[in-house]
């Protein structure tokens, strides 16, 4: 959501301050377009159009149009959960994807530069990493969720197997960040049939 997103009503609401409270917890920016209830600006027809029930809040952004404070909440909760996943798959994913690869697993020689390049994208998104830790336990948020799990298999193998485990565990809040969800039941089981495999 680069764009911000609009929700309109009034923050007296209790279900616009839902909203507003998901939105400022999610760091998602946003224009808060006051709906005034006592002149029945919520019954007009061009609001009509975007909450055909005619109540507070509503809320748009590029692609969605969505009413209903607790299902706007949750699109917002997923959105976060969605925009680490893409991080992880855009940025952390193919760097730590190749030196995996690279390190571990390629039968031909791999050339110093190139495992310098990707080491040096990786310390980019890491520094990001660590900025995002440093204000939350994990990175959508202050619960577990599938944006940490999906880094799990890439970055055990390059703290336990390679010697670029530094990347992460240099960073005082990535290194926080991987013993904790590393050290999960459901990871600790994985590795486990790893071993037996």
């Amino acid at each position: 959501m680069a764009t911000p997103v609009t929700i309109y009503g009034p923050p007296l609401s209790t279900a616009v301050s839902r909203v507003l409270a998901t939105l400022i917890e999610k760091d998602v920016p946003f224009q808060l377009i006051p709906i005034d209830l006592s002149k029945g600006e919520q019954k007009k027809p061009e609001y009509l159009k975007i909450q055909p029930f005619g109540q507070v809040p509503a809320f748009k952004d590029e692609s969605i149009t969505l009413f209903e404070s607790r299902a706007i909440s949750r699109h917002l909760s997923k959105a976060n959960i969605d925009q680490w996943v893409e991080t992880e798959g855009q940025s952390f994913g193919p760097p730590s994807g190749d030196l995996v690869h690279d390190l571990l697993f390629s039968d031909a020689p791999v050339g110093e530069a190139l495992i310098k390049k990707n080491v040096e994208k990786l310390a980019k998104v890491l520094d990001i990493y660590e900025q995002k830790l440093g204000q939350s336990r994990f990175l959508a948020g202050d619960e577990f969720s599938f944006a940490d799990l999906s880094h799990l298999p890439n970055g055990d193998y390059l703290i336990s197997s390679t010697d670029k485990g530094y990347l992460s565990t240099s960073r005082k809040n990535v290194n926080r960040w991987w013993n904790e969800i590393s050290n999960r039941p459901s990871w600790k089981k994985v590795l486990g049939m790893r071993k037996n495999a």
